[in-house]
């Protein structure tokens, strides 16, 4: 039976290179296009040892109206699209507001002009609970308002949540599932592939293992006064391989043609964890204790956001499986093979 294939951007990000395996192994046939501004190659070879086989990859800007075309032409007949591909740093979206919002909608715009001339009409989208900025009550389900972002990288999603409603609405050739989702941690079980951040870290656990590994002198946790039990900041924490079948069950129920043009589901444990657990469950779960200081407060930061995920549950049947320990100690066990 031959399977069906489905374009993955930014297929060789942290988030992209496990959808990638997943949907590889629920059956699809993943193509991945990367420009490589924010990975590796070497990514790649991870896969395709994961997987033992090779995914076609095209070295591609997708902000490339005619790049894309090319491999559209060249794959054929695309049932879907997960579209990953964007900056996603907070804090530096508020240093390079314009390029974020150069790259992350000028990208998804260009996809959205070239896909029907393909007859594409499923797209998966990376959206992100920053949409609710700080939100009234907790947890946040996805009839929450959205609010005014926080950050400019916030508000790129927001933009492109408001871009795939308004195009679904006007024609028929569209039919998109926005996964909202919070904070996706670990690496594959292999250790083959996981967060590869370039430069310092931006995102909490790898700062958390360089600093285990000695690469970082220590981690410092940004604001220890917030509104919360512990003075630290609560996020949902969710492992990366959970967060990327979430991703093949999406392009499935697009496939099967359920539910109604744009569907919102948030993608998350269901859970908070303060900064200051994180740290104290990633020394339990690998024995390794942590220098850390007690830094201001970050530019952009919501002091907590926790995802109700009874929507996902009911209507995708998607569960995660992994606790917090389980996926820290995945995390722990990449940065130890990139130590090889």
């Amino acid at each position: 039976m031959e399977r069906a294939k489905i374009l993955v951007t930014g297929g060789a990000g942290f988030i992209g290179s496990h959808a990638v395996v997943e949907l590889y192994e629920a059956g699809y046939q993943p193509i991945i296009v990367d420009d490589f501004s924010n990975s590796k190659e070497s990514v790649l070879r991870g896969i395709q040892e994961i997987l033992g086989v090779e995914i076609p990859c095209h070295d591609i800007d997708c902000g490339d109206a005619d790049a894309l075309r090319g491999v559209f032409s060249q794959e054929k007949d695309i049932k879907g699209i997960i579209h990953f591909a964007a900056f996603k740093a907070v804090g530096e979206s508020m240093q390079k507001p314009l390029a974020y919002y150069r790259n992350n909608v000028g990208s998804l715009m260009t996809l959205l002009t070239v896909m029907p001339e393909f007859g594409i009409k499923n797209f998966v989208f990376s959206s992100s609970c920053t949409v609710y900025g700080i939100p009234d009550q907790l947890p946040v389900t996805e009839q929450t308002p959205t609010k005014p972002a926080t950050s400019p990288y916030g508000n790129t999603k927001k933009i492109c949540e408001d871009i795939l409603t308004d195009v679904a609405k006007a024609s028929d050739s569209l039919h998109t599932i926005l996964l909202r989702y919070f904070n996706p941690i670990g690496a594959h079980p292999s250790a083959k592939i996981g967060e590869l951040p370039l430069g310092v870290p931006q995102n909490l656990v790898p700062f958390i293992t360089q600093t285990a590994a000695g690469i970082r002198e220590k981690l410092t946790i940004y604001g220890n006064t917030y509104d919360t039990p512990d003075g630290t900041n609560i996020r949902d924490y969710i492992y990366v391989v959970d967060l990327a079948k979430a991703h093949v069950v999406a392009v499935q129920r697009l496939l099967d043609e359920k539910g109604e043009a744009v569907e919102v589901f948030n993608v998350g444990t269901g859970r908070g964890n303060s900064v200051l657990e994180v740290v104290n469950a990633f020394e339990k779960a690998t024995g390794v204790k942590l220098n850390y200081t007690i830094g201001p407060p970050r530019a952009g930061d919501v002091p907590a956001i926790y995802a109700d995920v009874t929507k996902a549950t009911n209507e995708l049947g998607f569960k995660t499986t992994s606790s917090l320990e389980e996926a820290l100690a995945s995390a722990w066990k990449w940065q130890e093979s990139l130590a090889k």
